[in-house]
């Protein structure tokens, strides 16, 4: 039998007896405007903003909430258990934190609170090549806790060798590879606060950090801390790759590898046919496209592609457990949650990405449950219903 991460709301109404509340809202919706009031301009738009007017956010929420859950009765859910497998990996619940980069900008114990509270509660934490915190200070933090290392493909191959041999000398088992960031997209949010971390030197520490990136320098990162960031913005996407380079990664990667950003079936098939593991249906959260698919409405067609071949993960837009079991419902093996995590760290540390896994949890695991189903294994697009657009 699974953990019953329901009991959540239990230990919520007990604590409730002394008088104590939770320290932030179990409406994991409300927490993007607490974090508007509380943090600066600069890193808020950072990370809610998007490309663009915000049309491809919207959409990502839109596709979510357009399809509907049909919950059945008189179904045996006294026991649950969450737990699914996942790239061979046993995970206690269907969800991984997703790769988000420059978390010292949110709160100063940056990826590490993120990372430990992902280990606490036994589900993966994806790291952003683009953290504050070096990977192996990551790794540390994390004992022997499931970890995935995402990977800005850089135009350099040495850096991008190095950065795989130290991810796994550091115990990261998965590599998430993101295509969809060859470039940075138009973000008004960013533009009119002239706001980029990278360019202070915040959101690097893995490349100011390696060996190869420091050989490429004339100075040491500290004596002349200008070059060493316009190094990192020369090298650090590469719009020239293309789907033989793939050859490279497995060249150099021996666990599993899986594709982030993929929205188009043919995509996933030559993922496939390139002898990758899986894909993320993913539109970085509506980040990089503005006037993208919804990642929501690319999900089914890439299952139908390659379902039977490929592990399909799903991430942008989700923000509650009922968004967990539709992306489950549409054929997505696991997801990844984001900008949630990212907000309860800005507003309560280590804690706050803690609550937020565990109300995420809580509420899947109730939905599960009261609309007929003791495992995620049961669900699948009959339990969905679309609403007429």
């Amino acid at each position: 039998m699974g953990k019953h991460w329901a009991d959540f709301q239990y230990e919520i109404y007990l604590n409730g007896m002394t008088g104590a509340v939770p320290r932030l809202p179990t409406d994991l919706t409300r927490l993007e405007e607490l974090t508007e009031q509380r943090l600066g301009p600069g890193p808020v738009g950072y990370v809610a903003g998007s490309a663009g007017n915000g049309s491809t956010a919207r959409a990502n929420r839109t596709a979510l909430e357009r399809r509907r859950i049909v919950p059945r009765m008189l179904r045996d859910v006294h026991e649950r258990d969450l737990s699914v497998e996942v790239l061979g990996r046993a995970l206690p619940a269907p969800l991984a934190l997703a790769p988000v980069g420059v978390l010292s900008i949110m709160h100063p114990d940056a990826e590490s609170a993120a990372a430990r509270a992902a280990a606490a509660q036994g589900v993966p934490f994806v790291l952003s090549s683009a953290s504050s915190t070096p990977m192996e200070q990551i790794a540390e933090a994390m004992g022997d806790a499931e970890r995935w290392f995402q990977l800005y493909w850089p135009r350099d191959p040495e850096v991008a060798r190095s950065f795989l041999n130290r991810a796994k000398a550091a115990g990261f088992s998965v590599l998430v590879v993101t295509l969809d960031t060859p470039l940075l997209a138009w973000r008004p949010r960013d533009l009119d606060q002239a706001y980029l971390p990278f360019l202070h030197g915040v959101g690097t520490a893995n490349y100011f950090s390696d060996p190869a990136f420091q050989a490429g320098l004339a100075k040491p990162v500290h004596e002349d801390p200008n070059a060493a960031v316009m190094h990192f913005v020369g090298m650090f996407a590469d719009p020239a790759k293309s789907w033989p380079d793939l050859a490279f990664l497995r060249e150099n990667w021996d666990g599993p590898i899986v594709l982030k950003g993929v929205l188009h079936p043919d995509d996933a098939r030559q993922a496939a046919e390139a002898g990758m593991d899986g894909v993320v249906v993913s539109n970085h959260g509506g980040r990089q496209v503005a006037g993208s698919v919804a990642a929501a409405d690319a999900l089914p067609r890439v299952v139908e592609a390659v379902g039977d071949r490929l592990t399909v993960l799903f991430d942008s837009g989700i923000r509650t457990g009922d968004d967990i079991f539709k992306a489950l419902a549409l054929g997505a093996r696991a997801v990844l949650v984001g900008r949630p995590y990212v907000y309860g760290l800005g507003l309560d540390g280590r804690a706050g990405v803690e609550h937020v896994i565990r109300c995420l949890l809580a509420e899947l695991d109730l939905t599960l449950a009261l609309s007929g189903h003791a495992t995620p294994g049961t669900i699948g697009p009959a339990d969905l219903v679309e609403d007429p657009a």
